[in-house]
């Protein structure tokens, strides 16, 4: 954008030029001479220049300008001095009516192609963008599915974020198919080479019967907590909305657990499940950040529920003060999105992986060891890789006197934390769908010499729980296998 130094004046803008301004009323500038506001006022809006002044630089014969009450004409035209303050007044001749609005519109028409709300339901399915530009209060009364729901103020801000190939096609829509309209030319300036405008909006797109939906809306309180994820194009309102709706089960609330669950809280999964029959000790506080010593003695899952919900009270905290078995892991798995296992024992690891195998929900595993951890995702109805579960590495379980606990070996505090977090990662990249999860990976950290390992995992073919050959062979309830502590 070229300066032009000299006052500040403020130019008008009448009615029929606005859609050149953003819909704004009124443009300040800085100039010296009705000539370089004028200029100004086209290098910060492209297009209005061409309708005010003609192509020898002269003021064009419909448009008349005004300095206060005085037209320029009878001053010194373009090059009437402006002093600090001044405003300018742009009046074209109008036809009266909407004469002006239809000729702009038939102008857009012109360049712009229109479609049928069947024809872009059509491009939609074959991969274009339908961007639903309408306000947040009409939106909420309906959208078509799959839509970017992008308020016309936010266009041009966002649109690049989110639809980073020009070539793509893209459609706007509003509610009646004007704003549409000027919507796909602001596209079109943007550089999108396959711009349309969707024929009668919103309106004719429900009247033709096609899919429509009542997307979740976002209060105001909502849409400060989680900006910086709206802020992102990989996440935006969508991608909110969908954690919002999402339930994530946790088995412990233990070291990983902790921080698992309050970093999922923090994000805005909609239901944290906790399932813990263990009560708060002094010796968990060293890593366990979701209790404090005030709570020692409580259940776990009441501390963490308190903890959780004081961090974001608009979400839902379940809470199973009990010890998962094989006769209630199915009900306490049924209507979750996944698992986080935080758990710290054998048998309830083999537990945790033979119900999600059955159940054909992810299982994201942690576990720490003193100073080294180890993440990954047992899934193996992945659709993009066939993983393995946690069986196919370790078909049974060690014999005790090579499995010492958690209180026998000890941990270093902070490590949970750390692996803790990464099963957070993975499970919002799931319900997310974005990035490549930790399906086939076993990801290491080592903190001693602050090394992370990447390992690969294979699926065995023929483990007996998730092998193609046959009925699930059931559960099975192991005796204890880690050592307690002398």
């Amino acid at each position: 954008m070229a300066e032009h130094p000299g006052e500040l004046v403020v130019i008008r803008i009448p009615t029929p030029l606005r859609s050149y301004t953003n819909g704004a009323d009124q443009v300040a500038v800085q100039a010296t001479t009705v000539g370089d506001a004028i200029t100004a006022l086209g290098d910060a809006h492209p297009g209005i220049l061409e309708r005010v002044v003609a192509p020898d630089g002269s003021l064009r014969q419909f448009v008349n300008i005004y300095l206060g009450a005085d037209d320029i004409r009878v001053l010194h035209g373009l090059v009437t001095p402006l002093p600090a303050g001044a405003v300018l007044a742009i009046v074209p001749a109008v036809a009266g009516g909407a004469g002006g609005k239809e000729r702009r519109l038939n102008e857009l028409r012109t360049v712009i192609p229109e479609l049928a709300p069947l024809e872009a339901f059509g491009s939609q399915v074959r991969g274009g963008v339908l961007i639903d530009i309408r306000e947040a209060d009409e939106i909420a009364q309906g959208s078509p599915p799959n839509a970017l729901r992008l308020g016309r103020g936010f266009l041009e801000l966002r649109i690049e974020g989110l639809v980073p190939d020009y070539d793509q096609p893209v459609m706007t829509l509003c509610g009646g198919g004007v704003r549409s309209l000027f919507a796909a030319e602001a596209l079109r300036q943007l550089g999108y080479r396959q711009v349309a405008s969707v024929i009668g909006g919103y309106s004719r797109w429900k009247a033709d019967g096609l899919p429509c939906e009542l997307p979740q809306t976002m209060s105001n309180e909502e849409k400060e907590r989680y900006s910086r994820h709206l802020s992102m194009p990989e996440v935006g309102e969508a991608g909110q909305a969908k954690l919002l709706d999402s339930k994530v089960l946790l088995v412990g609330a233990g070291g990983l657990g902790c921080p698992a669950a309050l970093y999922l809280a923090a994000a805005g999964v909609g239901t944290l499940g906790i399932v813990d029959d263990d009560r708060v000790d002094r010796s968990n506080l060293q890593r366990q950040v979701l209790h404090t010593h005030g709570r020692i003695g409580q259940l776990k899952v009441d501390s963490a529920r308190a903890s959780l919900l004081a961090l974001n009270p608009g979400i839902h905290i379940e809470t199973y003060p009990e010890r998962l078995t094989s006769s209630n892991v199915e009900h306490l798995f049924a209507g979750y999105d996944l698992v986080v296992d935080g758990s710290d024992n054998f048998p309830t690891r083999y537990l945790v992986n033979d119900a999600c195998v059955k159940l054909e929900i992810p299982n994201i595993h942690g576990s720490v060891y003193r100073f080294e951890g180890q993440v990954t995702v047992f899934w193996p109805g992945y659709a993009q890789r066939r993983g393995p579960c946690y069986r196919c590495l370790y078909p049974e379980p060690p014999p005790p006197e090579l499995a010492p606990s958690c209180a026998e070996a000890g941990v270093l505090g902070v490590l949970p934390g750390i692996v803790g977090l990464l099963q957070a990662t993975e499970a919002i990249k799931l319900l997310l769908d974005l990035g490549d999860p930790l399906v086939g990976r076993l990801l290491c950290y080592d903190a001693l010499p602050g090394r992370f390992s990447e390992y690969t995992l294979h699926p065995d073919p023929n483990c007996a729980y998730c092998g193609d050959h046959g009925a699930f062979p059931g559960y099975v309830d192991y005796t204890a296998f880690c050592r307690a502590a002398a």
